[in-house]
């Protein structure tokens, strides 16, 4: 089996964990690796690696450079068949590597996939996920990922960007940091910045969604989220999960702890303003930003995106 390493060194972590790795493939010349500085970097290094005929990618970065191969991968004709891929904890922030069970250590995690595969022992490896498929349909822009969130969300990266400096703090601690202080406002009824509601028109699988105003939709195909929250309680086989909460939900301080665990309690219903469901189609017409995987897009009046879960890829647990 042909391996390639796809390693983006801008991705947060420190020069001495890549200096690691790149120790370390010396022992692995079967191994086609690729060095990027940036995403513009990434078409043309996929291109190569298809060229090698590689059949399992690792890809050492964060949710952004995942998230950015995959749709690269998914949207052009570079390879003739999709390859197996193994995301490594690079980056900043690493839910979907995390979700998937890689190692903490990347070094370590590509080391043991490395050996695996030499040995022929990958088969304990394989894990398979529905990816997001995220599409504005006026422009036909298409994001591949695996967590999609709007208006608040987008708002909330943007301010743990801001208050946390470059570098690993704006990943799952700065998130962390960040997202205790808007529950704690949320709980106190403060409804104001970050947490202002905006105006967005919810259709699932065709149904239209009662609200009107939202203080957080988001989506996923993930099994847990960063610090192993999972926010959604939706039932079926349906890949697309989602949760919207309407503004002035009843009994937010209540319903809070069990909606981070998936377990809400009783009370938490659609009529009292909180849904979640598991579909095949998610329409909304929204005026607020989004974030597929951490990569924002600024707000645009009457933006509409759709969302599915058309595709499956093959992981390999590094």
């Amino acid at each position: 089996m042909r391996i390639g390493l796809l390693n983006n060194l801008r991705a947060g972590r420190s020069n001495p964990e890549v200096r690691r790795i790149l120790h370390m493939l010396r022992d692995y010349p079967e191994v086609a690796h690729i060095e990027t500085t940036s995403v513009r970097s990434v078409p043309e290094a996929l291109a190569s690696l298809a060229r090698q005929n590689v059949e399992l990618l690792a890809v050492n970065g964060g949710d952004g450079t995942l998230q950015y191969t995959l749709t690269q991968m998914l949207t052009t004709d570079d390879f003739p068949s999709i390859p197996m891929v193994a995301p490594l904890r690079g980056g900043r922030t690493n839910m979907t590597a995390m979700d998937i069970g890689a190692h903490r250590n990347p070094t370590k995690g590509l080391q043991g996939l490395l050996e695996d595969a030499r040995a022929g022992r990958l088969k304990d490896r394989l894990v398979d996920r529905p990816l997001l498929r995220v599409e504005t349909l006026r422009d036909r822009n298409i994001h591949y990922g695996f967590f999609f969130g709007a208006g608040m969300i987008h708002r909330a990266i943007a301010l743990t960007h801001q208050i946390f400096p470059r570098g690993r703090s704006q990943g799952s601690f700065g998130a962390g940091i960040v997202t205790a202080g808007l529950i704690l406002r949320a709980i106190a009824n403060r409804h104001d910045g970050v947490l202002t509601p905006d105006k967005a028109q919810i259709m699932l699988d065709g149904e239209l969604i009662d609200g009107g105003e939202f203080t957080l939709v988001i989506a996923s195909s993930l099994q847990r989220l960063f610090l192993k929250i999972n926010p959604f309680w939706g039932r079926g086989k349906a890949p697309v999960r989602f949760t919207a909460l309407a503004s002035g939900c009843e009994r937010t301080a209540f319903a809070a702890p069990g909606i981070l665990r998936g377990k809400p309690p009783s009370f938490v219903t659609p009529a009292a303003g909180y849904t979640s469901r598991n579909a095949e189609d998610v329409e909304l017409r929204i005026d607020a930003g989004f974030t597929v995987d951490g990569e924002t897009t600024p707000p645009r009046s009457g933006e509409i995106v759709r969302i599915t879960g058309d595709r499956r890829i093959r992981f390999v647990r590094a």
